[in-house]
């Protein structure tokens, strides 16, 4: 008689798990926090409002880290290969110093926009505590993944492809 009621509990458990998953996917992604930086190289201000649209990697590094160093090239090729299908890399550098971050943009060749992250910025991103730390985010303006630490070309290549237009 227990075996029967496991068997007729099972469906119900796995209805349970499905409707539990999609719940949770569909809550995961949060707005991305509003910033208004200005560029260490150009001057000017990005202000996300006006990045509408557009699907974003959201980078926050320093330019003392090594893996946030060694995902740079990958990122400037992420830049190249997708920014004519409405993508962009942002990098927010958590350094005390822009001249220091704006040598590195030049040597390095970095082709996305660059900023200094404030204390505010990395607070409404939920806490940068460890770097790299990527955001991507959909062209609806939604967080749809966080990456901790250094993350594989072929992995961000995968899920930039599934939320590009």
């Amino acid at each position: 008689m227990r075996k029967h009621a496991y068997l007729l509990a099972l469906p119900l458990l796995i209805l349970t798990f499905i409707v539990l998953f999609f719940a949770k996917s569909a809550l995961s992604a949060t707005a991305m926090p509003r910033f208004k930086l200005p560029d260490v190289i150009t001057g000017e201000m990005v202000d996300s409002k006006e990045l509408n649209g557009t699907s974003m990697l959201v980078t926050f590094f320093a330019t003392w880290c090594p893996p946030c160093i060694q995902e740079i090239p990958n990122l400037i090729e992420l830049q190249n290969e997708y920014s004519s299908r409405n993508f962009s890399v942002i990098g927010m550098s958590v350094d005390q110093g822009e001249k220091v971050v704006k040598n590195l943009v030049t040597k390095k060749g970095i082709n996305y926009p660059v900023m200094m992250a404030d204390d505010s910025v990395t607070r409404n991103f939920g806490g940068v505590y460890g770097i790299p730390t990527s955001f991507l985010v959909n062209s609806k303006g939604n967080v749809v993944k966080k990456y901790t630490g250094y993350v594989p070309h072929s992995v961000l290549v995968r899920d930039i492809k599934q939320i590009i237009n």
